[in-house]
């Protein structure tokens, strides 16, 4: 494996430089997440699926990203706070990144390519053209709350449409399916 995600610098929310050293052998789900967006409910299944699941070795990481119609336009204290307040999250999240475009983050940049097509295009994408918008082709990052399922080896198994909850049974099941090997 030649670019593994573990050693990709990155940033926690607070500001700390470090890496994904610590999450090797852990099922990682990471989802690009914003605060203003139709999807940030999803910020309530993703946390009670950490909750069930991070004894077994779940770790979810979120990151932040203002790539999409502003949606997540505030500071890393502000979107802290929204997300512990509002929706008392405690997965891990991450300073704001780049998840599209000509500064894309590194660890971006290795999850698109590693996983270029997104299981369960729902009907985001209809609603997405309906707003005028033009979607981003794969494997581009479509929209805020894509979720890609990394194994135990640091190698990216699945990624899931933005649309696609984190307590559907097509994320469960990888999920779980991950943690049992």
């Amino acid at each position: 494996m030649a670019h593994t995600i573990y050693n990709i610098p990155v940033k926690t929310i607070t500001g700390t430089e470090t890496t994904l050293n610590s999450y090797q052998g852990k099922v990682l789900l990471i989802v690009n997440v914003a605060s203003k967006c139709g999807l940030t409910p999803q910020y309530e299944e993703l946390e009670a699926l950490y909750q069930a699941k991070k004894d077994q070795g779940l770790e979810i990481l979120g990151f932040p990203a203002n790539n999409f119609l502003a949606q997540e336009p505030g500071s890393d204290a502000e979107i802290q706070e929204f997300c512990s307040s509002t929706y008392d999250v405690h997965f891990p999240l991450f300073s704001k990144i780049s998840v599209v475009g000509e500064d894309q983050h590194p660890l971006y940049q290795v999850l698109t390519t590693a996983q270029p097509e997104r299981i369960g295009e729902g009907p985001w994408v209809e609603d997405l053209i309906e707003y005028g918008l033009t979607p981003n082709p794969a494997p581009q990052i479509l929209w805020n709350f894509e979720k890609f399922l990394v194994n135990k080896q640091g190698e990216v198994v699945a990624r899931f449409a933005p649309d696609i909850k984190a307590n559907d049974a097509r994320i469960v099941q990888a999920i779980e399916a991950e943690l049992a090997k």
